[in-house]
């Protein structure tokens, strides 16, 4: 199938992807069960970033309008009905759809960037930014960052590493992606299901085998399959949001021992838990014996400083460096100085503190938003950590409704259904909080209550 689109200057291009799909899926120009084309040959011919395509194909899932099939692609979905609608009025109401004001967007990336401390980065930024640090860092990292890593995860996580054993990577996908390389396209990897959709795209865009492990109320469940790597997020799953208990790790390890599998321990944002005492890490528990531990900077600071982390076992590294000795690091040297200095100085503690303050006090106000203003049908789940709850629809609501009402009142929550990898029988949004302040969380909730509290689904 080949689409061919004209992009104007007035709308974002995905925007534009999005609405000439739609609209040939309306006028039957795209009929039920086709094919259409992957993200990158999408890409390539329209000659578009990749996620610019991926942004199209998320609205059109998350309306309905297609659906995914695992290793398959993405397929027109099915309608039962004819639809009414003429072409000039569905180009209006698509426009309006997408590119509507949003006052209020409760994504579960953001952060709250008015907290940064850019005074004190921009005062060690001005100290490194000199001759000598225009050079490229080592592959793995600066060697300051990798040991101020080390202590840190030893103090905050009782993971007791050396230097030697962190790689500083751009973000999960790039360290992720460079994992799978490692262990090669006949690996098999389980991938929790729901869980970060990136992670499935990576190891499958990497020509990993990808298995979908199903989670419970106490997280990953243990995998039937034999596998040669295991992803999870113990200490907050995504989406859902449950914490991991201590039998289900320690059955988990014992089950990777077993098997000689090896585990992928993501602790996205391990530092902001609200309830109930910490957990120990399964890196903690194993001693990285059989985890390999991913750790970021992106909840904690900022997403665009892009530098996160990974922790490998001794028995790993030697090849791992091997394998990558060819490599060049993928992040700036300068940014790698400033954060590892801000760490010595105990600047990076000094914040964890007062975000884990500010976030906990937001997480409070949403909490007390959804009491005040929903009834007992909208259910809450996943907010014991981390910067994002779940709200469970009442059955009278979809999720590709719900999160279309809460566009029309000029607010952006986000599907759950896309974390599935087979999709989902049950309606939930994702609601993040940490880039909005306490007012636009108040004034958000009871905008989502005016819209969502009293509507049928239409779909």
């Amino acid at each position: 199938m080949e689409l061919s689109i004209s992009f104007t200057k007035d709308t974002a291009k995905y925007v534009q992807i999005y609405e000439e799909i739609k609209v040939a899926i309306i006028n039957k120009k795209l009929c039920a069960q086709d094919k259409l084309p992957s993200k990158r040959a999408l890409a390539k011919t329209l000659n578009v970033s990749i996620h610019t395509v991926q942004g199209a194909y998320e609205q059109l899932l998350a309306e309905g309008y297609i659906y995914s099939k695992e290793r398959l692609g993405y397929f027109i979905a099915p309608f039962e009905f004819e639809w009414d609608q003429h072409l000039q009025k569905h180009s209006s109401s698509a426009s309006t759809a997408i590119s509507h004001t949003i006052k209020y967007d409760f994504h579960n990336g953001h952060v709250d960037k008015n907290a940064f401390p850019i005074a004190s980065w921009h005062k060690l930024l001005k100290k490194h930014l000199n001759i000598e640090n225009l050079t490229i860092s080592p592959w793995q990292g600066e060697w300051t960052l990798r040991e101020e890593i080390a202590r840190y995860v030893a103090r905050s996580r009782g993971v007791q590493c050396e230097a030697s054993q962190v790689f500083v990577y751009s973000g999960t996908q790039n360290q992720l992606q460079a994992l799978c390389h490692f262990f090669g396209s006949k690996s098999h990897v389980g991938i929790e299901n729901p869980g970060f959709k990136r992670v499935c795209s990576t190891v499958q865009q990497c020509g990993l085998f990808a298995h979908a492990i199903p989670v419970d109320q106490s997280g990953i469940t243990i995998p039937n399959e034999a596998l040669h790597l295991l992803y999870t997020t113990p200490a907050h799953q995504f989406p859902l949001g449950m914490v991991m208990p201590i039998e289900r790790r320690a059955a988990i390890l014992q089950w990777a021992t077993s098997k000689e599998t090896f585990i992928i321990e993501d602790d996205y944002d391990s530092e902001f838990r609200f309830k109930g005492l910490p957990i120990p890490s399964l890196a903690k528990m194993d001693q990285l014996q059989r985890v390999i531990y991913f750790g970021t900077f992106s909840k904690t600071l900022i997403p665009s400083l892009r530098i996160s982390y990974m922790i490998l076992p001794h028995s790993l590294v030697e090849d791992y460096q091997l394998f990558h000795q060819d490599q060049k690091s993928v992040v700036s040297k300068i940014d790698q100085l400033v954060l590892a200095e801000f760490m010595a100085q105990g600047l990076y503690d000094k914040h964890l503190a007062k975000m884990r303050t500010i976030y906990r006090k937001k997480q409070q106000v949403l909490l007390a938003a959804i009491h005040a203003h929903f009834s007992e049908e909208f259910k809450v789940i996943g907010e014991k950590s981390g910067l994002h709850i779940v709200v469970r629809l009442p059955s009278r609501l979809s999720e590709q409704n719900a999160i279309q009402l809460a566009m029309q009142v000029g607010i952006a929550v986000y599907p759950c259904s896309t974390s599935y990898q087979q999709g989902s029988h049950e309606a939930m949004v994702i609601i993040g909080y940490g880039g909005l302040t306490l007012e636009q969380i108040t004034d958000g909730i009871a905008l989502l209550a005016s819209v969502w509290q009293f509507s049928v689904s239409r779909f």
